[in-house]
């Protein structure tokens, strides 16, 4: 009966309609783990609805079928600095909609994880001499929504903007960059956006003491589609995949994780109650942003129309634009515990 409801949540989270043109958007993802007991800051990504992955490291246009992609900074993952998914492996680890489970624990995960890297993802994570996964951090880049619910803030895009980004992308080094302060995962989403949107994204100076966080991103692009209405804005969330696993925590910034933490504000607040009232005023002047766990859910729909044909080539030689839209109902297959 359990599995039963599950699978009729899921079921209905994945019916309700909505559109979605082409865009950039921010994914705010909840932190779990040790970054959850500890940090909270989650982690940030990068989607594309119209770009999509020719390999790990390399990026395209669509081609009719596809998803598009996901792309982040990460740590210590193949040698490179970032790293594009298509959008189902990274957040269900399954290739198709139908594979999606409606239940998921740590059993579930680690198999459907490790297949897809022994069969997509051995240029980044490659098997070791005994034939099974290699340790690291390349469980970050499959399974997503196994550990988390996420937030999606979106921007619409245009088809040379799309392929500008193309271009940059592939044309980059794409080298080990990663710095927790100056060049996290945040900072890389802060680029992409404003490579889209000049200036749309800023670093937290006040209640993020110069750091760029996950929430601090998807707060400025809030702001700045309330700055420039003629933009079609949307924010939507990925709901953590029911089951046995832990649920991840809500997200926040670097003044908030001391503020609202009762385990790091009381004892600051004790022994050195200036310095513990200069995070609550940070916080307060500059920090606040509420996720909405009541948001549209973000959801999978099969291509509305074909390729259209009288599109330019991207300068890649792929297919024109592929219009997307998530809403309609998919196909979902309960997992046997």
């Amino acid at each position: 009966m359990k599995l039963a409801a599950c699978s009729a949540m899921v079921l209905a989270f994945l019916v309700m309609p909505c559109q979605l043109k082409a865009n950039v958007a921010v994914l705010l993802e909840e932190p779990y783990g040790y970054d959850g007991a500890f940090g909270g800051v989650g982690h940030a990504a990068v989607y594309l609805n119209r770009v999509c992955a020719a390999s790990p490291t390399s990026l395209r246009r669509c081609r009719e079928g596809e998803y598009g992609v996901v792309i982040s900074r990460y740590d210590r993952i193949g040698g490179h600095d970032w790293l594009a998914i298509p959008l189902i492996p990274y957040l269900y680890a399954v290739t198709l909609p139908q594979d999606i489970p409606a239940y998921a624990d740590d059993k579930i995960v680690r198999l459907l994880r490790d297949q897809y890297r022994h069969d997509h993802l051995q240029e980044v994570a490659p098997d070791n001499p005994s034939g099974q996964a290699s340790g690291g951090n390349w469980v970050q880049l499959v399974g997503s929504a196994y550990n988390r619910t996420s937030f999606t803030y979106e921007l619409e895009t245009t088809l040379e903007q799309d392929d500008a980004l193309i271009g940059w992308l592939n044309g980059s080094r794409n080298r080990p960059l990663y710095r927790v302060v100056t060049r996290n995962c945040a900072d890389f989403v802060r680029d992409i956006v404003n490579f889209y949107y000049p200036k749309a994204v800023s670093r937290g100076i006040v209640a993020d003491f110069g750091v760029t966080t996950p929430k601090r991103v998807a707060r400025s692009i809030s702001k700045y589609s309330r700055r420039h209405s003629d933009l079609e804005f949307a924010s939507r969330v990925i709901p953590q995949v029911p089951g046995t696993i832990r649920r991840s925590k809500p997200v926040r910034g670097m003044a908030e994780s001391v503020f609202k933490a009762k385990k790091y504000w009381l004892a600051l607040a004790f022994f050195q109650p200036y310095i513990a009232g200069g995070f609550a005023a940070a916080y307060l002047a500059d920090g606040r942003f509420k996720t909405d766990r009541k948001a549209m859910i973000f959801n999978l729909e099969a291509v509305e129309s074909p390729l259209a044909g009288d599109q330019p080539p991207s300068p890649n030689g792929d297919l024109a634009e592929l219009p997307r839209v998530f809403g309609a109902p998919i196909a979902v297959k309960p997992v046997e515990k």
